[in-house]
């Protein structure tokens, strides 16, 4: 058996143009404002998505951007270097040099994905968005106009004094202070014991 549907209400012949009519009147009588770009900059929110900046120092080459780029618009060139080794006797270890990291501006599509995926903390979002160009393949930066984009990168929010402690900080703090209660006695001079007087 199909189940009952409720009766509509009758419509009222341009009831959907008196809608749409109260909308119009509402805004009509707000003033308009218009931004005067680019002689006055806009106010943008602190999350602002603009251009994303490289720290070549915390870059591994270990590739995940790329891979997790759903673009596929990060391009990045290495070679392995053979690092001698720190101590006599060691051994010698091989390290990934960066050659190359570029993003094309013109294919990303701004979803963070490889700011989120970098494990090295390599890669910052810039609010800076005034960067078009004339050729559709200038919009390809190269390593070295990323790490220009660093410099306007904004410093990261302070901590939350309520927040609770990050395990790994807790945790130092305790081993931190166990290795200070063990050296403490070592520390102390020793006393000598008071002597014991004899009856008589």
């Amino acid at each position: 058996m199909a189940a009952s549907v409720p009766p509509s209400r009758p419509r009222i012949p341009g009831s959907g143009l008196a809608k749409g009519l109260a909308v119009t009147l509402r805004t009509m009588t707000r003033k308009t404002v218009t931004e005067q770009y680019p002689d006055a900059q806009p106010e943008l929110p602190p999350r602002t998505r603009g251009v994303i900046g490289l720290f070549e120092e915390n870059c591994t080459v270990c590739m995940l951007c790329a891979r997790e780029c759903p673009d596929w618009c990060i391009y990045i060139d290495s070679h392995k270097e053979t690092v001698p080794a720190a101590t006599p006797g060691g051994r010698d270890r091989s390290r990934n040099v960066l050659d190359r990291f570029a993003i094309d501006f013109s294919l990303c599509m701004y979803c963070g994905i490889c700011i989120e995926v970098c494990p090295f903390d390599a890669l910052f979002w810039s609010p800076e968005f005034e960067y078009a160009e004339t050729d559709i393949r200038e919009l390809t930066h190269e390593r070295d106009k990323l790490r220009e984009w660093m410099w306007t990168v904004p410093a990261p929010p302070a901590l939350d004094p309520g927040a609770e402690e990050p395990k790994e900080l807790a945790a130092a703090r305790r081993t931190a202070e166990k290795l200070a209660a063990q050296q403490e006695p070592a520390a102390a001079p020793e006393q000598p014991a008071p002597e014991q007087e004899g009856r008589e």
